[in-house]
C-alpha cells in the first residue's frame, strides 16, 4: 500500500494543522466558521447538546459564537455541513454511511446477533433492546470493538450465544475466556433477565477456582482443595448471600482462604507429610513461622479438614488473636467531618460515603445498599433512612447529598442508565436489585417454655443481627473411647448442679450411676 504523501512535509501540511479552539497542532477533523478543528475538540463540540441562545432550538451546539464564544447550533454558527444522521435524523457525531452513533450500534448488534436465519435469536432480544438504549451509544460500540482481532473478543462471544453454540446458561459462560468479557456479559445477560440473577461474587469464585487448581500439580492436593472449596467455601458463601449480600472482601477471603490451603499442603510435602499425616508439631510450626493474618486464613481448612476426617481430629490451633485500632475522638471525628464538608478537591462520591459513616456510625457495607429512595424530604427538612424512623440531616450535609444526587457518577453504562443506588456502582460490580424492606419477624415461645423462635425465618428487620450459629462439635481427645472399650456418656452440665455419669459396657445392660458435684 503506497502513502498518499511523498514526505513527512506533505503529511504535515495536508493532515495537520492549530486546532482555532485549543491551540495544539493536531490532526484535522474539519474546517469550521471559526477554523481548523482537531479530532478531540471536533468529538467534544458535536457531543455538546442544549438549548440554543441564537434561536432557542434543543440542537447539538458545535459552533461558537464570535462575541461571547458561547456554545451555539450550526444554523446560527454558519456550518456548511450537517450533523443529521440519513436514517433518523438525530444530530450527533456521524459514522460510516452518515448514521449516528445509536443506528451504527444497532446495526453491528443486528449482525452478531443473528441467529442464521436473518433475525435476531428471540432469547437475545432483550440484550439488543438494553444495549441500543443506552444513555452512551458510544460506549457500547468501543465495547465491541475491544479485543477485535482477538480470539473471544466481545463480538465473537455475541456470536456464538445467538448461534446457539455457547449454551445461555452460567455454567457456561463461567468457562469462557477472557474471564473479564465474559464476566461482563454475563452481568448484562442477568440485567436485561435473560439469565436467572445470582450473586456477581459466587460466580466469579467459580469462575476462577479452575484456574486456579489448574496451576497445582499433585492430583491429590487438587481433589482436597476441590472438596474444601465445595463443601466449605461455596456454602459459606452461598449462605452469605441468601443472608444478605456479598461484598468484595467476602470474596477474597474466599480465594485467599483456597491459596493459603494450596500452600499449606505444599509445605507439608516439603516436610515429607500428607494432610492425613499431619501431626500436632506441623501444625505448630506452621503457626509459629507465619503472621496472624496467614494462620486465620488457614484456620478454615484445618477445621475443616478435622471434621471431614481428612486429618486426625485431635489436633488443636492455637487461639485467634484479634487486634482492634483505636476509635476516633470526638474532636478527630469533628475535623474530619468539617473537611469533607469544606474541601472540594476530594471527590464528591467520597464524601458522601465518609460523612455517612461519620454521622450515622453506619458500616460501607450499609452505605452502598442506599438508594436515592431512602433520601426523604419534608419541606426544608432531610432525612436519611437508615432504619425507622428516619434520621434527620443537617443543612450543609443536606445540601452535599442533593448536589451529589443531582449529578452522580456512572450513570452512562448499559446496566446503570436507570440504577436507584445513592452510590451507582461502576462497570463490573453488582448488578443485583436493592434489598427489599423487610418486616419484623413475629415470635413465638414453644409450648414447653424453649428459647424464641421465628415463625418467618425469612423476615428479618434491616438493622437486625443474624443468630449466631452454634460452632461445629470437635471429640476432644477425651471424649474418645477408652481401650476398654466403654462409652462415657455425659448428660449437660448445670450451672452448680448436679453431674451424672453413666458408664455402660458395650454388650452388658448393666450400669453404674456415680453422683458427683460438678461446675463449670
Amino acid at each position: 500500500m503506497t502513502r498518499a504523501y511523498a514526505t513527512d512535509e506533505q503529511y504535515e501540511r495536508w493532515f495537520m494543522a492549530e486546532c482555532c479552539r485549543c491551540g495544539r497542532r493536531r490532526h484535522k477533523a474539519g474546517h469550521w466558521p471559526d477554523g481548523y478543528v482537531c479530532r478531540t475538540c471536533a468529538d467534544r463540540a458535536i457531543r455538546t447538546r442544549g438549548t440554543c441562545p441564537g434561536c432557542g432550538q434543543d440542537r447539538a451546539l458545535p459552533g461558537r459564537r464570535s462575541s461571547d464564544g458561547a456554545a451555539i447550533c450550526t444554523t446560527c454558527a454558519g456550518f456548511s455541513q450537517t450533523f443529521d444522521c440519513s436514517r433518523c435524523g438525530f444530530e450527533s457525531k456521524l459514522r460510516g454511511g452518515r448514521l449516528c452513533e445509536r443506528c451504527t450500534l444497532s446495526d453491528r448488534l443486528t449482525a452478531v446477533l443473528d441467529d442464521g436465519a436473518g433475525r435476531i435469536r428471540p432469547e437475545l432480544s432483550p440484550l439488543f433492546d438494553l444495549l441500543v438504549a443506552m444513555e452512551q451509544p458510544g460506549s457500547g460500540l468501543t465495547w465491541q470493538a475491544i479485543r477485535r482481532n482477538h480470539p473471544g473478543n466481545v463480538a465473537q462471544l455475541l456470536q456464538q450465544l445467538a448461534l446457539g453454540q455457547i449454551p445461555l446458561t452460567h455454567d457456561a459462560l463461567h468457562e469462557l475466556q477472557p474471564w473479564r468479557v465474559a464476566a461482563h456479559l454475563e452481568e448484562l445477560l442477568v440485567v436485561c433477565g435473560v439469565l436467572p440473577a445470582v450473586d456477581k461474587y459466587i460466580c466469579s469464585f467459580q469462575r476462577w477456582l479452575p484456574g486456579h487448581l489448574a496451576n497445582v500439580d499433585d492430583p491429590e492436593h487438587v481433589k482436597t482443595i476441590r472438596l474444601f472449596a465445595t463443601w466449605h467455601v461455596l456454602p459459606a458463601l452461598r449462605n452469605r448471600a441468601e443472608r444478605g449480600h456479598i461484598t468484595p472482601s467476602v470474596r477474597d477471603g474466599a480465594g485467599d482462604q483456597i491459596r493459603s490451603a494450596t500452600s499449606f499442603l505444599w509445605w507439608l510435602d516439603n516436610r515429607g507429610h500428607t494432610l492425613a499425616s499431619c501431626r500436632q508439631n506441623d501444625i505448630d510450626a506452621w503457626f509459629a513461622e507465619n503472621t496472624e493474618s496467614a494462620r486465620n486464613r488457614l484456620r478454615p481448612f484445618l477445621t475443616w479438614a478435622m471434621q471431614s476426617r481428612h486429618c486426625s481430629r485431635s489436633l488443636s490451633l492455637p487461639a485467634m488473636q484479634i487486634s482492634r485500632r483505636a476509635t476516633l475522638t470526638e474532636d478527630e471525628r469533628l475535623a474530619a467531618i468539617r473537611r469533607l464538608l469544606i474541601d472540594v478537591e476530594i471527590p464528591q462520591r467520597l464524601r458522601v460515603a465518609a460523612i455517612i459513616v461519620l454521622l450515622y456510625a453506619q458500616p460501607l457495607t450499609q452505605v452502598v445498599r442506599l438508594t436515592i429512595d431512602d433520601l426523604l424530604r419534608d419541606g426544608e427538612a432531610v432525612f436519611l433512612r437508615l432504619g425507622e424512623p428516619p434520621s434527620p440531616v443537617p443543612a450543609p450535609v443536606a445540601s452535599l447529598l442533593l448536589d451529589y444526587i443531582a449529578a452522580r457518577d456512572n450513570m452512562n453504562t448499559a446496566t446503570s442508565r436507570a440504577s436507584r443506588w445513592l452510590f451507582p456502582r461502576p462497570p463490573g460490580t453488582s448488578a443485583l436489585p436493592p434489598r427489599p424492606p423487610v418486616r419484623a419477624p413475629q415470635r413465638d415461645r414453644h409450648s414447653s417454655g424453649g428459647r424464641p423462635r421465628c415463625r418467618d425465618p425469612a423476615a428479618t428487620p434491616r438493622n437486625a443481627r443474624p443468630c449466631r450459629r452454634r460452632r461445629p462439635w470437635i471429640p476432644r481427645q477425651d471424649h474418645r473411647p477408652p481401650p476398654s472399650g466403654r462409652w462415657w456418656r455425659l448428660e449437660p452440665l448445670r450451672r452448680w448442679g448436679t453431674r451424672n455419669v453413666t458408664i455402660r459396657p458395650h454388650g452388658n445392660d448393666n450400669s453404674r450411676q456415680l453422683n458427683r458435684r460438678a461446675h463449670q
